[in-house]
This record gives structure tokens, sequence and C-alpha cells, in this order.
């Protein structure tokens, strides 16, 4: 999420300087490699890069390739064969051994609709979008559709008047039917051999931070390294400051029974109990209860929490521990505040992306599980 909107922010720059720029974006892998498809790379005209495709390895040559989309005006799927023992050809070993298809497409200011455009409408608000791109493998080395449509709750942007009336209705279905939580990749090749890349952009992770303590900053500060949103909560006006919590995009000062009245949640929100004070957790904890979130994470030992809920079930309000995570956090070993951030914010993602924590040397298969 962070490198959508570092590619929006080099993309607005390169608006207002009239600087021309093209958008790469991985929309298939066939095996292993570095990034997965959604990755998407900014080029200028001057060979600038935001964002990326893989780890540092085909850059380059993309960039190359960007530039001459750039001066033709048309898109281009560029595959990149990694499995090729070959693989010097991109000026270094790569072994990844995986096949990455990567459209490169030009980006025109003028039209409100192009790629960039249509990601800054799914990033405008909290609601989950459906964003499409089509592409033909067979058929690379002619001109692509590219990204042209995006299904944001009620609303339409773009158009998929670009593709024949038989195959519009079948999209049309397959928008109205969509309901993956992860992104899909789907082949028809009845229609002009052509793939369409169905990609679901969620809101960015949202932090509710209850706690301005010292051992709460190295959480603001990984959090702004991985592009989360955070809310800083606290009762205590001389800790909860824009100074000392520069990262934060809200800071919520006041009693509890105050401020919980005063943030909003989703399923892309998270919650963390970092205070060290009991009676303030317990009418935040009652709060978030009822609220729909997929995590609340509570700093502590084992027996605090269960403080907690025996308290909040001793006034007759029911608990369910489906959403707690206590004490909170990965058990990595953690000691120091910056330790415990890490554990913290690791489990958040696992959480986020209902994966299950183990050491990928023991994974069977690729890391990445196949799209589509």
């Amino acid at each position: 999420m962070k490198e959508l909107q570092q590619i929006i922010q080099a993309y607005e720059v390169c608006k207002s300087e009239s600087q021309s720029v093209a958008l790469a974006t991985v929309v298939q892998v066939d095996g292993s490699a570095y990034r997965r498809p959604g990755a998407r790379m900014l080029v200028t005209q001057e060979g600038n890069l935001t964002g990326a495709i893989s780890g540092g390895c085909l850059e380059g040559d993309a960039l190359r390739k960007a530039q001459a989309v750039i001066f033709q005006q048309k898109s281009m799927l560029v595959t990149y064969d990694t499995t090729d023992e070959d693989d010097q050809k991109f000026g270094v070993g790569l072994g990844c051994n995986g096949i990455i298809h990567v459209l490169i497409e030009p980006i025109d200011f003028e039209n409100l609709e192009n790629p960039i455009e249509l990601i800054k409408k799914a990033l405008s608000n909290r609601e989950t979008s459906l964003l499409l791109t089509l592409f033909s493998i067979p058929n690379s080395k002619s001109e692509q559709i590219g990204t042209i449509y995006l299904k944001k709750g009620s609303q339409d942007f773009g158009s998929l008047s670009k593709v024949h009336a038989d195959f519009r209705q079948v999209l049309e279905k397959e928008i109205a039917d969509f309901d993956a939580p992860q992104n899909l990749i789907q082949s028809f090749s009845e229609y002009q051999q052509l793939s369409v890349f169905f990609e679901v952009i969620k809101p960015v992770t949202r932090i509710l931070l209850f706690g301005a303590g010292n051992d709460t900053i190295p959480v603001a500060k990984m959090s702004e390294i991985l592009g989360f949103e955070l809310i800083l909560i606290d009762g205590r006006k001389n800790l909860a400051t824009a100074a000392r919590f520069p990262q934060a995009k809200q800071i919520i000062q006041g009693p509890a029974e105050e401020v919980i009245d005063q943030f909003e949640t989703d399923l892309n929100t998270v919650a963390l109990l970092m205070t060290h004070n009991f009676e303030y957790e317990v009418v935040v904890l009652e709060k978030l209860l009822h609220c729909m979130i997929p995590y609340i994470g509570i700093l502590g030992p084992k027996r605090k929490t269960e403080k907690l809920i025996q308290r909040l079930e001793s006034n007759r309000i029911q608990v369910s521990t489906e959403n707690l995570y206590a004490p909170i956090g990965l058990e990595i070993g953690a000691e120091t505040s910056e330790e415990i951030a890490l554990s913290i914010l690791a489990e958040i993602k696992a959480v986020l992306n209902r994966k299950q924590p183990i050491f990928l040397r023991d994974k069977q298969g690729p890391i990445h599980e196949k799209v589509g």
C-alpha cells in the first residue's frame, strides 16, 4: 500500500512538471519471483523510478522498455524468464526460477481515468475496490488493453468499451459475482486469448494506538515505515503530542469515556491497548468489543487480560476472545520496546493476511501462493 501511495505522489509531481511517465505492473507470475502480481513501478522520461517490480534485477531493463513506451505511447507486455540458465542477459544472475509478466503502460495526464487516476480513486476512502487490468500473453507483441476499470462500492470508474461486446458482458458478470478476498488472474482463451487481473485494493491498515508512553514510539515509527495510518489515543496531554509522535495522522486526547466516541473502525483497522492503565483499558475494550475490527492486541501478561474480561463480564458484558490477541505479539524472544514493536506488527500482518506464522524453511511449496 505504501508503494502505491509513493507512486501517486511521484505521479503528481511529474504531472505538475509535465514530465512524461509510464507505469510498469507485474500482472502474472509463473513459479517463483521476488514480487507478486500487483507490484508496480513508475518510470519517468528522465529515468527516475518509484516503486519496484523485482528485487532490483529487472528494473534496469524495464526502465529502458518503459522509456520506449513513453516515446511510442503504446503499452507493452514484457516477459522475463528467470528459469533460463542464461539469465546473465539481464545483467545479473537472478536465481528466482520464475516467469514474470510485466505490463508497461504510458500515462496520459489528460485522461482522468488513466491507470494511476483509477488507483487514486481506489485509495480515496476506506472502501475496498476491484481494479481490472487486461493483457494477452500469446499476443504480447501487440498493444495491450491495460488497466481500464475500477469498481468501488456502487460506483464505476473507467470503461470496458475497449473489449468486444460479448466479452464485456462476461466481464460485467464476473465483476458482479466477484467476492474473493484476494487477487485473481483469469484467462479467457475464447476471447482474443485475453487474461484479466482482478486486483483487490483494500484501504490502508489503520492502527488505533492507545498509549503514548515511550514504549509505543517504536510502534509509531515502524508503522510509518510500513505505510500504516496511525491514530494515537491517550489521556495524558503531555505525552500524546505531535512532537513525540509526528507519524500520527490524528491524535486524540482525553479520558477513556470521551475518546471512545472519537474514532471509527472497519475490517482494516486494528487496535493496540498499550496504556499501562487498567481502568482506561476497561472502558476502551468494552467499546472495541462492539466494533467491526479483526485485531485487538493487549500489552501485558495473560493475567491482566483475564482481569479485564472478568471486570467486563461482572458488568454483564459478553466478551468474545476471537479477535483478542493477548499477550500481544509473536514469540520471537522480544525484550526491548523496539523488538516488541516488531513482534506486534508482524502479528498484525499475519492476522490481516490470514497466515499462520512459521519459519519459511519449514513451508511446503513456494513462499507465495499462486494468484489465480
